[in-house]
């Protein structure tokens, strides 16, 4: 009978391979850091939006108190039927002002205002677009940033086919550093943040790009100036 030394296992011969190679330092080169960007207001503005438009996000600029009017002209341009909106967060009481006058001609709101359990049929079956505020942007990689809340669950922003997203122009940043260091993120921070710079993607199949797969099919953004 062969001993085990004469005839060694499988894990044994790996272990033995790597003994015998040794151990080689490898040296990583320091690569600099890049220039810091230092844009100001317009120009941020404009590199958020060319980064963004560059991956199929629809951008607009708009007067700060316009902005409901743009979305208005959106919803019936594109037919919408049932808005998702929170009636609790940043944009409820401007959205529902806005929609008075033309309740008939503009989508059906829909607050979402139940737990998810009792929603999601609705949720994940009629609605066609939902809107969100954003705690900011970035204009280095061109990406708005959510801060989900109670108010404004994530959901509101990952499932409807349309995602509108409204963010203001003083709160674009240069850089996600920036923006975490005058946001005061160390002093709290929601469970997750969402950094969102088009419609969903993948390049899985066969390493092709292809949008709307999962997510939002089509992401829009109106930059109050």
């Amino acid at each position: 009978m062969n001993s085990p030394i004469e005839n060694p296992t499988a894990r044994e011969r790996i272990l033995a391979r790597l003994h015998a190679s040794g151990t080689h330092e490898t040296v990583v080169p320091e690569v600099p850091m890049p220039a810091a960007l230092d844009l100001d207001r317009d120009e941020k503005i404009e590199r958020l939006s060319t980064l963004m438009t560059a991956i199929r996000t629809e951008v607009h600029v708009v007067e700060s108190g316009a902005w409901q009017d743009k979305l208005k002209e959106l919803a019936k341009q594109q037919g919408w039927q049932r808005m998702l909106y929170g009636p609790q967060g940043p944009l409820g009481k401007e959205i529902e002002t806005a929609w008075a006058p033309e309740m008939d001609e503009l989508p059906k709101l829909v607050g979402y205002t139940q737990p998810v359990e009792t929603f999601k049929d609705d949720l994940f079956k009629t609605i066609d677009v939902g809107i969100t505020s954003t705690r900011g942007g970035v204009a280095e990689t061109g990406a708005v940033v959510l801060w989900p809340t109670p108010a404004e669950p994530r959901l509101m922003s990952l499932v409807p086919p349309v995602h509108v997203a409204v963010l203001d122009a003083d709160s674009i940043y240069n850089s996600m550093a920036e923006m975490m260091t005058a946001e005061k993120w160390a002093d709290g921070m929601p469970t997750n943040a969402l950094l969102i710079s088009g419609p969903s993607k993948t390049a899985d199949i066969e390493f092709t790009l292809v949008f709307g797969v999962h997510g939002p099919k089509e992401l829009i953004v109106l930059i109050r100036k």
